[in-house]
C-alpha cells in the first residue's frame, strides 16, 4: 500500500510539472506575439482559442490515456488472479498483446506446478529411501556390536584377538554414527525434520550440549566453562541446537590437548543471539577456514584425528535452517573460536 501511494503521489509530481511547464510555454508565446504584433485583438482572440483548445485537447487525451492504462492495469490483475486460481481465461487467445501475455503467464504456472510436483515426488522417494537405509542397517549393525561385546567378554580370549575385537568396536561405533548423521542430514535437507523453533532459554542448550561431551572432556583433563546469564533468551529449536553446538563442542574437545581450556559465553545483540565456543586446541591453518564446513572436509591437521568431516557441515545446515550462521576465527596452534549466531526475539 505504501508503495502504491509513493507511485501515486510521483504519478501527480510529474502532472504538475508537465503541467507548468506547459503554463510557461502559453505564457512564453503570449508575451512573444504581444511584443512582435502589439495589442492585435484579433491575433490575441485567434492565440487564445488556439490555447484553449490545446488545452482542453491535452486534458481529454491524458484522461484517455489514463483511462486506456487502467483499464489495462485492471485486465492484467484480473488474469494474473485467473491464472493463479486456474480458472478459465478472460481473453480467449485473442491475437492481442494482451492475450499473448496471459497465454504466456499460464504456461509459466502450469510449468512451475509440475516441478513443484515432480521436487515433491523426489522427496517422497528420499524419504522412503532414507527410511529404507535406517531400517536395513539399524539391526545388523545393532548385533555386530553386540556380538563384538560378547566377544570382549570372554576371558578365554587371546590378546591379539581381543586387540582385532576392539578394533571391530571401534569401526562399528564410528559406522553407526556415520550412518546416523548421514539420516539425519537427509532429513533436514529434505525436509522430513520440522524445527520446533521458540523462545528459549540459551542456559538450557548450553548445559544440554556441555553435558553429552563431559566424560570425554575429563578424561583429557580439560577444563570446560559457562558464561552465560540465566535470562538470556533465543529463538531456537533445543533439540537441534544442541546437536549442531555438541558438533562444534566435540571438535573443541577432540582438537584440545591434555589439561586445555574450553570457554563458552553466550551475549544478546541487536539482531541475533551470539555463543562462542573458544578452544585452547591446535588451532585451524588460514587456507583451511574457508573449506571446514564443506561436507567431508577435513584440514590438514586434522587428518590423524578421528573424524569423517561431516559434523562442521551438519552444524551450519542445522543452525542455517532456523536463520543464523556460523563464523570461525583460529590461530595456529593456539586455539580457535566458532561464533553461533541464533536470531534475537
Amino acid at each position: 500500500m505504501k508503495k502504491k501511494n509513493r507511485q501515486v503521489q510521483h504519478s501527480k509530481q510529474i502532472n504538475i510539472l508537465f503541467s507548468l511547464i506547459f503554463v510557461l510555454l502559453v505564457l512564453t508565446y503570449t508575451v512573444t506575439v504581444i511584443f512582435l504584433t502589439g495589442l492585435d485583438f484579433t491575433l490575441l482572440w485567434l492565440s487564445f482559442l488556439f490555447i484553449v483548445c490545446m488545452m482542453v485537447g491535452g486534458v481529454a487525451w491524458i484522461v484517455i490515456l489514463t483511462r486506456q492504462i487502467t483499464d489495462f492495469m485492471e485486465n492484467v490483475d484480473e488474469i494474473v488472479d485467473r491464472a493463479i486460481q486456474g480458472r478459465e481465461p478472460i481473453t480467449y487467445y485473442e491475437e492481442t498483446s494482451l492475450s499473448s501475455l496471459e497465454h504466456k503467464l499460464m504456461r509459466y504456472i502450469d510449468i512451475s506446478k509440475a516441478k513443484e510436483q515432480n521436487i515433491e515426488t523426489e522427496k517422497n522417494k528420499i524419504k522412503g529411501l532414507i527410511s529404507d537405509i535406517s531400517h536395513q542397517t539399524k539391526t545388523p549393525l545393532a548385533n555386530i556390536m553386540v556380538y563384538t561385546q560378547l566377544l570382549g567378554e570372554a576371558s578365554e580370549l587371546k590378546e591379539d584377538s581381543r586387540h582385532h575385537v576392539n578394533d571391530i568396536k571401534v569401526q562399528s561405533d564410528k559406522l553407526d554414527w556415520l550412518i546416523q548423521s548421514l539420516i539425519k542430514l537427509s532429513r533436514l535437507e529434505t525436509g522430513m525434520i520440522s524445527l520446533h523453533i521458540g523462545d528459549n532459554p540459551v542456559i538450557q542448550t548450553i548445559k544440554q550440549t556441555v553435558s553429552q561431551v563431559y566424560a570425554q572432556s575429563e578424561s583429557k583433563d580439560i577444563v570446560i566453562s559457562i558464561s552465560c546469564a540465566a535470562q538470556l533468551v533465543a529463538r531456537h529449536d533445543m533439540k537441534w541446537t544442541s546437536e549442531a553446538l555438541f558438533n562444534l563442542l566435540e571438535n573443541a574437545v577432540k582438537y584440545t590437548g591434555q589439561g586445555g581450556k574450553i570457554h563458552l559465553s553466550a551475549e544478546s545483540n541487536e539482531m541475533f543471539t551470539r555463543l562462542d565456543i573458544s578452544d585452547t586446541g591446535i588451532g585451524i591453518p588460514e587456507e583451511d577456514l574457508h573449506s571446514i564446513f564443506k561436507r567431508f572436509y577435513r584440514g590438514q591437521n586434522a587428518r590423524e584425528a578421528e573424524g569423517i568431516g561431516i559434523g562442521l557441515f551438519l552444524a551450519r545446515e542445522i543452525i542455517t535452517t532456523q536463520g543464523g550462521y556460523i563464523k570461525v576465527t583460529s590461530e595456529l596452534g593456539k586455539g580457535t573460536t566458532f561464533s553461533v549466531f541464533l536470531p534475537q526475539l
